[in-house]
This record gives structure tokens, C-alpha cells and sequence, in this order.
């Protein structure tokens, strides 16, 4: 009967396969292994050189090439535990680091953890030089939570490490990567690095764990201790940045590493962005516009100096900027298309604005591309044009949909075709009957048509739907208080609204017309006088004006009328009301 090796490697069905896995079989033990007097594979004249002396000379016996044709097959098949447990054997038998790798590297892809850390130990004691042996170890015994023998194996790692003990140091956070108890790694990390305590890297490693375990103090101290020893490490402050992020010192801290470190790139790009999280947006254009200097061409930094200079409205420096994104063909180009329209609308700049919107890509952008384009067709005349646009656009989700229903609405309500603003939400309701905006949208349109029965249906099943929806309750109680009807239960609601969002100036607004309809044009001045303070809206300055007329206070109405007229010319609610008084 034939040897069972020969059982095995009589399954691969070619001498091209056979060939093929003696060649994975020479990757593994690479060719350092002694070997049988049979070849490898028969008719193979190639030689395979001796050893290096620090790998043991094992000799290749067709048992040993069975078992790793048999381990081999195994992982091929998916017999993933057959695998594991062969190339263990091997290495146990052979005690060969390069067996003890592919077992160990093996056993961890097949999620079998113990396989994994018994190869990886004889692994590392076979080449006790090899880092990434070390290094594997290292994060298995953290994984399985083995500290003692962990810090052993740490110690003797660092220790060994000589003139690299920095990188070593450096290494360590990354082993306990997956470790869920962070105050123990905090502990440990401690502890090994106690002897190396005159080096940067020591408390930044300290300086990590401590953070991980949300020890901010000791985090701080650490790195503050690292950057003592390395004053222009790039890496420590940014670190240093991040880990008190609203610490009033930090943006100094940063300010002045960069100015000690001028070509410090990420601190420099850390510290625009920290005073763009502050709202200083003069200074971070100035941060941002150095690190453009150094590197003309960034589209992330052209994209930021942009977008500051449009926070700033300096269009034209912004313009210029968004222009130069295009011409790179940055990633996010169509963003910069979509603020040049925006740019150019401000101008009113109408062709222009619609040159850049219609060259908006499908994407992330494309939708509001579109909507934007419409509203700059509907602003020139041609809103037939600009609806059927909105027709044309393939929304992608139901929420797509309904910006879309919400945004024809828009354009003919602002064009005073409220019947046809109405139908088009009430199309919309027919087939989404429960989306929230449009419900709120089509009851606010059937009031401007005369429908209130409709209003108070559609913002009854609102609440229903969301009762927390602040606006619905304000919607309600205010077309009762306005039509005069109701009062005390639109007092309710009006509360109800205000209790939801008490610092809402058109809730407050509602509140004050409320009060007025109920004969306290006092208190509603007051009410209506804080609504206006918050939001400068023309129909709050409606509101106001009409109840300091009524108060007798004629030159004060007409002043906050006009004011509003000023900012706001062509208001219907306002018109409408200075009209009344000043006919």
C-alpha cells in the first residue's frame, strides 16, 4: 500500500498544481530548508540553497510535505479548523519562524484566537529579532487579556529594542488597539514605559492610553511632557489639540507651535480649522491662505479659503477661488458650481447663475442645482420653464420627491398662484397622504384659499402624526386667533407651541397677535416687540405697527412699517396692512 502522503498529493490532478504548491510550500520554509534526496517535484533540476544559520535545518520528508500539501488543501476547501490545526503541528515539529507565521497568520484570519497565540509564541521565541513576530504576540495576549505575561513580553520587546526604542514606543497603542478595558491598558502602558521616562515617546504612548480612558488630566500632563523633550513634534500637537479640543489655551497652544514651526502643514491646517470651529473666520482664511502659499494647487485648502471668503462676503475673492476649483477638476467641483450660482444670483447675474447651475452633474449636489435654477427661471419670467425643469428631474428617494413638491409649491406661491400651489401639494398628499412637510405646506396654502376647514384638518393629523411638531400647534392657534375665533383655544395651542419652542419669534409673534385679538394691545406690544427683536420679519413689523396704531402711537407705527417696507419690499402681509390704516 502506498505511503498516505502520496494519498494526499494524488488528489491535485496535474503536475502544474503539484508544482504550484511545492512552490507555496518553498514561500513558507523559503529556501533555506535542507531537503530529502527526492526533489520537490519530479524533474525539477532547480537547487535549493542551504539554510542561513539561524534557521534550523530541517530535512524536507515527504511526511512533512504531506502535511503542508494537506494544511494547504485544507484552507483551499475551507476546512479552515483541518488547516489550523496542521500547520500548528508543523510548528510545533519544526519550530521554523516561517511555519510558525503561516500558522499564526492562518489561525488569526480563521478567527481561532488560541491556535493564534500558541503559533505566535513559538514564533517569536524561533526569531526573537523578528518585530512583526513581537509584534503579533504583543496584541493576541492583549486581546485575550493576559496581562501579566503581557507586560513580561512587553518589557523584554522594549528592552531589546536598543537605539529603536522610539518607534517601539509608538507601537504600543496600536496593540491594544481592540482592547476594550482602556484603564487597564492605561495601567500597563504605565508600567512599561516607567524606564524610558527621559524619552518623548514614553508619554506619548502615556499620553494615548490616558486619553482612551478618558483620564484627560494625565493626558494632558503627558503630552505637555512629550512636547517639553521635542518641542517641534508635529505629531504631539496635534495630539495635544485633540485631546482638549475646547480648552480655551488650545488654539494659543496651536497658534504658537506654528509660528515656532512654520511649515508645520497639519498643525497649521489643525489650527485654521480649530479658529473656523470658533467662528474667527478672518484669522482662518489667513491660515488657510499660508497654507495655499505652500501649496497652490491643494483643492482641500483652495475649497476652504473659498468658503471662508463667501462666510466673509468677499464674493469676489471667493469667486475667483471656486473658479480655479472647476478648472482643477476637483472631486467636489459641482459643490464649487453650486456657490458660483449663488454668487452670481446675488449680482443677479440670471444668465450667468443659470449657466452654473445647469452644468451641476448628477450627484450630491444636483438637487439643489435644480431647485435653484427653477427659482432663478421663475425670478426672470419663465416659470411654465422653470416647472417643467422640476418635472423633468428624476427624483431618487421619496424625500427627493417631496423637496421637489415643496419647492413648485414655493415658486407659485411667490407668484401668487395660490389655487395652483395648493394642487400641487395636494398631489403630492394623494401619494404620500402622512409626509409631514407637505401636510404643513398644504395646510398653510388651503388657508390662503380660503379653506380653513382644510388647515385645521391637515394640522390636526400633523400633531397627530408628530406630536412634538411645534409649528403645527403655532399654524393652528394662530388662524384662529387671526380669524377671531376660538380664542381660548388658541391660547392652548399658541402655549402648547410656545412650552415646544419658547424662544420661536414667529410662536412669540403668534402669541402677541393672540393677546391683541383679545383686547391687551399692551401686553401684546411687548410679546410682539421681542418677536421682532429676534427675527426682523416684515409680517412681525406688520404686527407691530398695527398695535402701536392702535395704541395712538402713529409715528412709531409708520416707522417700523417703513423699516420693514425698506428690507422687505413688496410683502403682501405688510402692504396689506399699511393699506388699512394709510389708505
Amino acid at each position: 500500500m502506498a505511503p498516505l502522503y502520496w494519498n494526499v498529493s494524488s488528489r491535485i490532478d496535474s503536475p502544474m498544481k503539484l508544482r504550484l504548491f511545492a512552490t507555496a510550500l518553498m514561500a513558507c520554509f523559503g529556501a533555506g530548508m535542507a531537503h530529502a534526496d527526492d526533489p520537490v517535484v519530479p524533474g525539477d533540476d532547480a537547487a535549493i540553497e542551504t539554510a542561513p544559520a539561524h534557521l534550523p535545518k530541517i530535512e524536507l520528508t515527504p511526511q512533512l510535505l504531506h502535511e503542508f500539501l494537506l494544511a494547504e488543501i485544507a484552507g483551499q476547501r475551507g476546512q479552515v479548523a483541518l488547516a489550523v490545526g496542521t500547520y500548528l503541528d508543523l510548528a510545533k515539529a519544526t519550530h521554523d519562524p516561517r511555519v510558525a507565521k503561516r500558522a499564526a497568520e492562518v489561525a488569526l484570519f480563521s478567527r481561532q484566537y488560541d491556535a493564534a497565540l500558541e503559533a505566535a509564541r513559538i514564533w517569536a521565541d524561533a526569531d526573537p529579532d523578528s518585530q512583526q513576530a513581537r509584534q503579533m504576540l504583543a496584541s493576541l495576549l492583549a486581546a485575550s487579556g493576559r496581562s501579566e505575561e503581557l507586560s513580561v513580553h512587553i518589557a523584554k520587546m522594549l528592552s531589546s529594542a536598543g537605539p529603536n526604542i522610539g518607534p517601539a514606543l509608538l507601537r504600543l497603542n496600536r496593540v491594544f488597539a481592540r482592547s476594550t478595558d482602556k484603564a487597564a491598558v492605561h495601567r500597563l502602558i504605565d508600567e512599561v514605559t516607567a524606564p524610558y521616562l527621559g524619552i518623548a515617546e514614553a508619554h506619548f504612548a502615556r499620553a494615548i492610553a490616558a486619553y482612551e480612558a478618558q483620564d484627560q488630566i494625565a493626558a494632558r500632563h503627558e503630552i505637555d511632557r512629550a512636547l517639553s523633550l521635542r518641542p517641534d513634534w508635529e505629531q504631539a500637537a496635534l495630539v495635544r489639540a485633540q485631546i482638549a479640543p475646547h480648552d480655551p489655551e488650545m488654539l494659543d497652544d496651536l497658534k504658537r507651535f506654528v509660528a515656532a514651526n512654520p511649515q508645520a502643514h497639519d498643525a497649521r491646517l489643525a489650527y485654521a480649522r480649530a479658529l473656523v470651529g470658533a467662528k474667527r473666520y478672518e484669522e482662518a482664511r489667513s491660515e488657510f491662505t499660508q497654507l495655499l502659499a505652500d501649496n497652490p494647487d491643494n483643492g482641500d485648502v483652495i475649497y476652504a479659503v473659498a468658503v471662508l471668503s463667501l462666510q466673509l462676503n468677499d464674493h469676489t475673492l471667493a469667486e475667483r477661488y471656486l473658479k480655479r476649483l472647476v478648472e482643477l477638476g476637483y472631486s467636489d467641483a459641482d459643490s464649487a458650481r453650486l456657490y458660483l450660482g449663488q454668487i452670481a444670483e446675488e449680482r443677479k447675474s440670471w444668465g450667468e447663475a443659470i449657466q452654473w447651475y445647469a452644468q451641476v452633474t448628477a450627484g450630491e449636489q444636483y438637487l439643489a442645482a435644480q431647485l435653484r435654477l427653477a427659482n432663478v427661471l421663475a425670478q426672470t419670467g419663465r416659470l411654465d420653464e422653470a416647472r417643467k425643469g422640476l418635472h423633468e428631474v428624476q427624483a431618487s428617494s421619496p424625500q427627493e420627491r417631496t423637496q421637489l413638491i415643496l419647492g413648485e409649491a414655493q415658486l407659485l406661491r411667490e407668484a401668487g398662484r395660490h389655487v395652483d400651489a395648493y394642487a400641487v401639494l395636494d398631489a403630492g398628499l394623494a401619494a404620500q397622504p402622512d409626509q409631514p412637510d407637505i401636510l404643513y405646506e398644504a395646510a398653510l396654502a388651503a388657508e390662503k384659499i380660503g379653506q380653513p376647514d382644510v388647515l385645521e384638518r391637515d394640522l390636526r393629523r400633523l400633531i397627530k402624526l408628530q406630536p412634538d411638531h411645534a409649528h403645527a400647534y403655532n399654524a393652528l392657534g394662530y388662524s384662529l386667533a387671526d380669524r377671531g375665533e376660538r380664542l381660548d383655544e388658541a391660547k392652548q395651542l399658541i402655549d402648547k407651541a410656545l412650552e415646544l419652542a419658547p424662544e420661536d419669534p414667529f410662536i412669540l409673534d403668534s402669541k402677541g397677535w393672540l393677546l391683541y385679538r383679545k383686547g391687551d394691545a399692551g401686553g401684546a406690544l411687548d410679546v410682539l416687540k421681542r418677536a421682532l427683536t429676534l427675527r426682523p420679519d416684515p409680517e412681525i413689523a406688520a404686527h407691530v405697527g398695527e398695535v402701536l396704531w392702535v395704541l395712538g402711537r402713529h409715528d412709531e407705527a409708520l416707522k417700523a412699517w417703513n423699516d420693514a417696507a425698506q428690507a422687505s419690499p413688496g410683502n403682501e402681509a405688510l402692504s396689506a396692512t399699511i393699506k388699512r390704516f394709510q389708505p
